[in-house]
């Protein structure tokens, strides 16, 4: 079996997970990362016992490399990609997947120009659980899906609060990919936002997009950087889908470390489990085995689309038609 080689364009905490998934897997290899601050990238790099560059030319020109994951922020991802694209390598690109639709499209163009994969990070719907609502859902076991939830409360400290885009980009895209995953494509879409506390942070902290499916599904979306809920059955983060013979729900609370994570006070272990699962899906299955990946720059622009009526509909005070 051929050895995969992996190479990281940026070293944040997300890199950890990565890291951690390609050095558990058989026939992978993380080879190399550039990160923008050299000593923290040499520093992840022992971590991780590989090399770093001290530019992304170099990462990209080295032949050892098949595949880069793009970790920067998000307003990079594009350049990164495009560059990634030309020069003959696949790419993981972290969520979201780039700031714009004019960037998503670009991004488009030069993977089909490079005739190479490009698997933009869906973590949720490679957890078992989604995977398993999803079988459901195909196999009629559900019946009609009317109704899809996602909730997601989880308090973030208020440095990393404000470095953030407020929670309608960072979070309900998260929401929206699962939601067209599970429910299918928005027809109608209207958007609510608050910020608690501006003085902090002015981007809003809490937001909530009500959505009608063009299948007649109601949708109910729901994201806050503000709290965290302590009540009993808490909806730190939750997807549920009810159907007419059946639901499933999916909860970050069924698996829990008393340890910080991040931005987590606590480590709900299904997301650091959703990350590795995504990074093994797409060295086994799209590279290895030449599958199609789950999620899309296609899937990219309709998450985005739909996070730009959200963000219509809260400047408006307006539903938003999607069509």
């Amino acid at each position: 079996m051929k050895t995969i080689g992996i190479g990281f364009i940026g070293a944040g905490d997300i890199a950890d997970l990565h890291a951690e998934a390609i050095n558990g897997l058989n026939g992978a290899k993380l080879v190399g990362l550039w990160n923008r601050t050299f000593e923290k990238g040499a520093k992840k790099a022992k971590k991780f016992g590989c090399k770093t560059y001290t530019t992304v030319d170099d990462l990209l020109s080295d032949s050892e490399i098949d595949a880069v994951f793009i970790l920067t922020n998000m307003e990079t991802h594009c350049d990164y990609t495009i560059k990634a694209a030309q020069a003959g390598k696949h790419i993981l690109v972290e969520k979201p997947a780039a700031s714009n639709i004019a960037e998503l499209e670009k991004m488009q163009e030069a993977i089909t120009a490079a005739k190479v994969k490009c698997m933009p990070v869906h973590n949720y719907i490679y957890e078992t659980g989604i995977k398993r609502a999803k079988s459901m859902i195909e196999s009629g076991k559900l019946g009609d899906v009317v109704q899809f939830y996602m909730m997601y409360n989880i308090h973030h400290a208020d440095d990393i609060r404000a470095r953030y885009p407020g929670v309608i980009s960072q979070i309900l895209t998260h929401h929206s990919y699962t939601m067209l995953y599970l429910a299918g494509q928005p027809k109608t879409i209207s958007c609510l936002k608050h910020t608690v506390d501006p003085t902090l942070a002015p981007q809003e902290n809490v937001a909530m997009a009500n959505i009608q499916m063009q299948n007649g599904t109601l949708s109910h979306l729901c994201a806050s950087f503000a709290n965290d809920d302590h009540a009993g059955d808490p909806w730190t983060c939750i997807i549920k889908v009810i159907g007419t013979k059946g639901s499933t729900r999916y909860s970050y609370r069924d698996w829990v470390i008393n340890d910080r994570n991040g931005a987590h006070s606590q480590t709900y272990q299904c997301y650091p489990e959703s990350i590795k699962n995504t990074a093994t899906h797409f060295i086994d299955n799209v590279l290895r085995q030449d599958e199609a990946p789950l999620s899309s720059i296609e899937d990219a622009i309709t998450c985005q689309r739909i996070i730009e009526a959200c963000e219509k509909s809260v400047k408006e005070g307006i539903h938003v038609n999607f069509s």
